[in-house]
């Protein structure tokens, strides 16, 4: 089949920000040569050496880097088989993307692009072949979370589909799964947890920070163990689990807004570590030391979760 041999065949990557270069090491890690597409070529190249430095220092060395391309510009035609679109959740710009890629790749070719809220359907409408677009989903760093959602729905060719899949566990070290209906899994339970504690601090139950040490020192102390489902196994079972659900599901919040005070938040302009007034207050200088500690935790974690793989029965769709 033709798909079978283009394992280490030149990728195209086109997004802007930390998520979209941390997948271009990913590859570059798996031995993919990579082409980057990116508005700040300058950011981009800083951002990925930096990630080098960190490969280097954790004995992620390799003798042979495959080759490395950041450009701003898709200039002609492309002839790319995989094509990565790494964007905001904006769907004109997402289309737009697509329809541009549409021009510019061989029939072939296909086009997996990120969407957390965007039906993969709508990013299909008007496409000539809406089955070679699928949506695969990435976490920050990409290169060393086993994180991979794979979207697809009733136009989807499965065979990509499965083709994308067995690729990202044989060789891009990933522990993806598919989901076949459309919209991703991951972004519906981090909305439902983070509505839950938009719901505790709008309305007195918790500060921001004792949200935060719930959810460290209980889920985010298993979590990188077990799952939902098979923590309940290790806790004694569903019945006891059942029991707490009947009492506290008519508490849980149902809440379609964003709450004033995060609204009020965003409209200040306070949305990053980058100005030292995220969420939390941050000093001259807090930013670049939480952003090395992160990296040094990413790999530390990994290698945690490598002495307890994931050995639960072997599926890869969601039917």
């Amino acid at each position: 089949m033709e798909w079978e041999g283009i394992k280490k065949e030149p990728l195209l990557i086109i997004g802007e920000g930390k998520l979209a270069y941390s997948v271009s090491v990913c590859f570059l890690q798996s031995g993919y040569p990579v082409t980057l597409c990116s508005e700040n070529k300058d950011d981009a190249v800083e951002n990925i050496n930096i990630h080098f430095a960190d490969l280097n220092e954790n004995s992620f060395r390799r003798a042979d880097w495959p080759v490395l391309e950041v450009t701003d510009t898709l200039d002609g035609k492309l002839h790319n088989k995989l094509v990565f679109v790494v964007t905001e959740e904006d769907v004109i710009k997402k289309r737009s993307l697509i329809r541009q890629l549409e021009k510019k790749l061989p029939l072939s070719s296909v086009i997996a692009i990120n969407s957390e809220s965007i039906p993969l359907s709508v990013l299909q409408e008007g496409c000539k072949c809406p089955d070679r677009v699928i949506g695969v989903n990435w976490t920050e760093p990409a290169h060393t979370t086993y994180f991979l959602e794979i979207i697809s729905n009733s136009k989807s060719n499965t065979t990509l589909v499965d083709y994308i899949f067995r690729q990202a566990k044989m060789y891009w070290n990933k522990d993806p799964y598919i989901i076949s209906h459309d919209l991703g899994i991951r972004a519906k339970m981090m909305a439902a947890m983070t509505r839950e504690a938009f719901y505790l601090v709008e309305n007195g139950f918790a500060s921001m920070e004792d949200i935060d040490r719930a959810c460290r020192n209980d889920p985010g102390y298993y979590l990188p163990f077990a799952g939902n489902f098979r923590y309940i196994d290790l806790m004694g079972g569903a019945l006891g689990f059942s029991q707490v659900m009947k009492v506290l599901n008519p508490e849980l919040s149902k809440s379609r807004k964003v709450p004033e005070f995060f609204t009020d938040f965003i409209q200040k302009g306070e949305q990053s570590m980058d100005n030292n007034k995220g969420i939390y207050e941050y000093n001259p200088g807090d930013m670049e030391k939480w952003k090395e500690t992160f990296r040094k935790y990413s790999y530390q974690i990994q290698a945690i979760m490598d002495k307890y793989p994931f050995k639960y029965r072997e599926t890869h769709s969601s039917e």
